[in-house]
C-alpha cells in the first residue's frame, strides 16, 4: 500500500485546516492509499507526523497558506499546493504527489509549482497571512480583556489598583502592544525563518513608537525579511567564521538597517497615512459607512476564507491597534451571515436543497454562529453562481447595517460568544445579522432552482 504523509494549515488554523485534512483522509481511503495528516491549527499541531512516518511515506503533501517547516521532509517528493485546493482536489492531489517518486519528476514537479506560484503573486500574501496566524490570539485575549474591564463602566479602568485596571493593563497594555511586532516579525520569519524575527519585531515596535500602526508594521516585516535574503547572499564568511553569522552579524546590521529605515524614512510617512485613515473612518458620513460596510461585506463572503475573505479581515483586525473597531464588527457579522443564512434557507426552502446538504444546514448554524465563514463552502461548492450571489448580498446588507448603527467590536473573532461582552450594542448587532441572514435566505429561494 502506498503511503502519503500531509501538512494543512490555514491562516487562523480553525475551519480549513480541519477541512483540508478531512477530505485528504477520505480521498485515501477511496483509492486505497494510507495517508496521516498532520493539523496545525489555532490550538497547536495535532496528529503530528513522526520520523517513522515520514521515512515510511512515498510523497509529502503540503496543503498551507502559512509558512510550514520543510526540513524534516528532505529527500522525500513534496507537493505544495493551496488549503484550498486540498478542499476541492484532495484525490487529484494525492494521486499527482504519488506520481512525484522520480527525482528528475520531482525536480520537475516543484519547478512547475514555483512557476504557477509566481505567476498568481500567493507568495507575500502567504508571509502575509503567516504573520496574521501568529497575532491573532493576541488580538482576541486583549480584546476580551479589554471588554471585560468595561463591565464596571467605560471609565473604571482610570482607577489604578483596581480589577478593571488590571485588565486593560493585560490586555490594551500588553496583549494589543505586542500584536503588531508580532505581526511584523513573524512576517520576517515567513520569508528568512529565525534570522528574521529580530529585525522583524524590532522594526514593529518602532513602527508603533513612530505611529505607523499595523500597515507601517507590515512594511517592517516585508523590508526585515528581504534584508535577511539579501544580506545572506551579499555576506560570505570562511566557514571557521559562519558560526557568525546568525548571532552576530545578521541581526545586529539587518536590526539597524530596519530600524534606521524605520525612523527616518517610513516611519513619518505611514504615521501621516494612518492619521488620515483613522480620521476618515471615525468621521466618516452615514452614507460613506454604509458604502463602506457594504464593501467589506461583499469581500468577506465572496471568496469565504480566501484571499479576499482575508484581506477584509486582516484589515479590519489592523485597525484594532489605533482604536478603530467598527469595521470589525461589520466584518465578523458579515462573515457570520453566509452560513446562517444557507442554514436558514434549507429551513425555510427545503425543495431547493438535496438530503445531504439540508443535513449540512444544521451543522452551518453552528458554524455561521461561531464565524466561521467556511461554512458555507459546500453549498458553494455545489452550485456556485447561485449561492454566492446570495451571500455578498445577505453580507453586504449585514456589514452596511452594522456600520450604520456605528456597533463596535473589540475582539477579532468568537462569533455569538463575544457578543455580550465585545460588542458596543449587542441587540442591534443581532438584528443587523439576522436581516442579513434573511436576505440570503430569501436570495436562496429566489435564485436556486428547486431540486428533485
Amino acid at each position: 500500500m502506498k503511503k502519503v504523509v500531509a501538512v494543512t494549515a490555514c491562516p487562523t488554523g480553525i475551519a480549513h485546516t480541519y477541512m483540508a485534512a478531512e477530505n485528504l483522509q477520505m480521498a485515501a481511503k477511496e483509492m486505497g492509499v494510507d495517508i496521516k495528516v498532520e493539523t496545525q491549527g489555532s490550538i497547536g499541531a495535532e496528529n503530528q507526523l513522526t520520523e517513522e512516518d515520514i521515512k515510511a511515506a512515498d510523497a509529502v503533501i503540503i496543503a498551507a497558506a502559512t509558512k510550514v517547516d520543510k526540513s524534516r521532509f528532505a529527500g522525500k517528493p513534496i507537493l505544495e499546493v493551496s488549503v484550498e485546493e486540498a478542499i476541492k482536489n484532495a484525490k487529484g492531489l494525492i494521486e499527482k504527489a504519488l506520481k512525484m517518486e522520480k527525482p528528475k519528476d520531482y525536480v520537475e514537479k516543484v519547478e512547475e509549482i514555483h512557476r504557477e506560484r509566481s505567476a498568481q503573486r500567493t507568495g507575500a500574501y502567504k508571509h502575509l497571512m503567516t504573520g496574521v496566524s501568529y497575532m491573532i490570539p493576541f488580538v482576541v485575549a486583549g480584546g476580551i480583556l479589554i471588554a471585560l474591564s468595561f463591565f464596571w463602566g467605560y471609565k473604571a479602568f482610570e482607577v489604578e489598583g483596581t480589577l478593571p485596571w488590571a485588565l486593560m493593563k493585560i490586555g490594551g497594555g500588553s496583549a494589543f502592544a505586542l500584536m503588531v511586532p508580532i505581526l511584523s516579525g513573524y512576517i520576517a520569519f515567513s520569508i528568512a525563518d529565525r534570522p528574521g524575527l529580530v529585525p522583524g519585531m524590532v522594526g514593529g515596535m518602532l513602527a508603533v513608537s513612530t505611529g505607523a500602526g499595523f500597515l507601517g508594521g507590515i512594511i517592517s516585516g516585508f523590508l526585515a525579511g528581504y534584508t535577511i535574503v539579501y544580506l545572506k547572499r551579499l555576506i560570505k564568511l570562511p566557514k571557521t567564521l559562519e558560526g557568525l553569522m546568525p548571532i552576530l552579524i545578521l541581526p545586529v546590521l539587518s536590526t539597524l538597517i530596519v530600524g534606521l529605515l524605520m525612523i527616518y524614512v517610513i516611519g513619518s510617512p505611514m504615521k501621516a497615512i494612518m492619521t488620515s485613515l483613522t480620521a476618515w473612518l471615525t468621521g466618516m458620513s452615514s452614507t460613506n459607512a454604509v458604502i463602506f460596510g457594504a464593501i467589506l461585506g461583499l469581500m468577506m463572503a465572496f471568496d469565504m476564507g480566501g484571499p479576499v475573505n482575508k484581506t477584509a479581515y486582516t484589515f479590519a483586525t489592523g485597525l484594532l491597534a489605533s482604536n478603530v473597531f467598527a469595521p470589525m464588527a461589520a466584518v465578523m457579522a458579515a462573515g457570520m451571515t453566509p452560513p446562517l443564512g444557507l442554514a436558514l434557507a434549507t429551513v425555510l426552502f427545503r425543495d431547493r436543497f438535496t438530503k445531504e446538504e439540508i443535513e449540512a444546514g444544521k451543522a452551518a448554524w453552528v458554524l455561521g454562529a461561531s464565524f466561521i465563514t467556511e461554512g458555507a463552502i459546500p453549498f458553494a461548492a455545489a452550485d456556485p453562481f447561485r449561492v454566492i450571489p446570495s451571500i455578498m448580498v445577505g453580507s453586504a446588507v449585514t456589514g452596511a447595517l452594522s456600520m450604520l448603527f456605528h456597533i463596535e467590536l473589540r475582539a477579532p473573532h468568537g462569533g455569538i460568544f463575544v457578543i455580550p461582552i465585545a460588542v458596543s450594542n449587542p441587540l442591534l448587532y443581532i438584528g443587523a445579522i439576522a436581516v442579513g441572514t434573511v436576505v440570503t435566505a430569501l436570495m436562496i429561494a429566489v435564485l436556486k432552482k428547486k431540486v428533485d
